[in-house]
């Protein structure tokens, strides 16, 4: 199934895929990026949207695997991938009493695009993050079913259900390592590529009201570990924030930023992220 830290290096060229719900897209546009600049990974690792676009990418060739995303997040623009009304929602709740969505819809999806069903069928090796509940911690998985580990480290609390694999229920992966360049320095990355949903940088504000609360709380978790981790680099590794194009000294504490189902920007930010990322890696990549 998966483990707590382990092992052997995977190789030296990593790709970390963050997480962040539909503003993901960017990460797309950063995997065109680099498979027009010929930068190939030898390990990929993700956490929550970051798993799903890191298994694709380590389905194939990275050229092939990036039309893939492509085409895929364009079919979330078209029907989105939580869309059950607000009946089923409420019933949900009354139901289960801990989520607003079942997470068949994303099952669905993950069928219809994934090229491999489990973690030995990839070409390039692939980890990605979930948090353990029964034991407080972050987990990554490294065998097995995809699909499982995919939907554990997508379980955003209080939208999805926790996912039970192997009689452990996990919840999403960003809880616990929104963008993990530790786990790749673990696994003996010399030199890694980090594509993100961006805001790493923006200001936040003071909370006004519940939901900026909670909002804001987990942001500062977020980043905090982040700026540790790049604060913290070994000597001899190479990183690359790749950039989103968004501007990073614009306030960000927009609740709306973080909509779930709000699709309308999914190929703007797919764009801007690919033309931003394509200019750095022009300046960074040797001729």
């Amino acid at each position: 199934m998966g483990s707590s830290p382990s092992s052997d290096p995977l190789g030296t060229v990593a790709f970390v895929l963050g997480g962040g719900g539909l503003r993901g897209a960017a990460e797309v546009g950063m995997v065109k990026a680099l498979a027009e600049a010929e930068i190939h990974p030898d390990m990929v690792v993700g956490t929550s949207i970051g798993s799903i676009n890191g298994a694709i990418i380590a389905s194939g060739p990275l050229d092939q695997m990036a039309l893939k995303l492509v085409g895929m997040w364009e079919e979330l623009t078209q029907s989105g991938v939580l869309r059950e009304g607000a009946f089923s929602r409420m019933a949900n709740v009354v139901r289960h009493r801990t989520h607003l969505h079942t997470n068949h819809s994303m099952r669905k999806l993950l069928i219809d695009w994934l090229p491999c069903s489990t973690f030995e069928e990839l070409e390039v090796p692939f980890q990605c993050s979930a948090a353990c509940v029964e034991t407080s911690s972050e987990w990554w998985f490294d065998s097995g079913s995809l699909i499982d580990a995919l939907l554990s480290s997508c379980a955003v609390p209080g939208l999805l259900p926790p996912v039970e694999v192997d009689g452990r229920h996990f919840i999403d992966g960003g809880v616990v390592n929104s963008i993990p360049i530790s786990r790749a320095l673990e696994l003996g990355a010399t030199t890694i590529y980090v594509l993100h949903v961006g805001n790493i940088d923006a200001p936040l504000r003071v909370p006004r009201n519940a939901w900026d609360v909670a909002f804001v709380a987990f942001e500062i978790s977020r980043r905090h570990r982040f700026h540790r981790d790049m604060e913290n680099l070994p000597e001899g590794v190479t990183i690359h924030v790749l950039p989103t194009g968004l501007d990073p000294h614009a306030k960000f504490n927009d609740p709306s930023k973080l909509r779930y189902n709000h699709s309308r920007s999914i190929t703007r930010g797919i764009e801007r992220a690919y033309v931003e990322s394509a200019e750095y890696l022009r300046n960074v990549t040797p001729a």
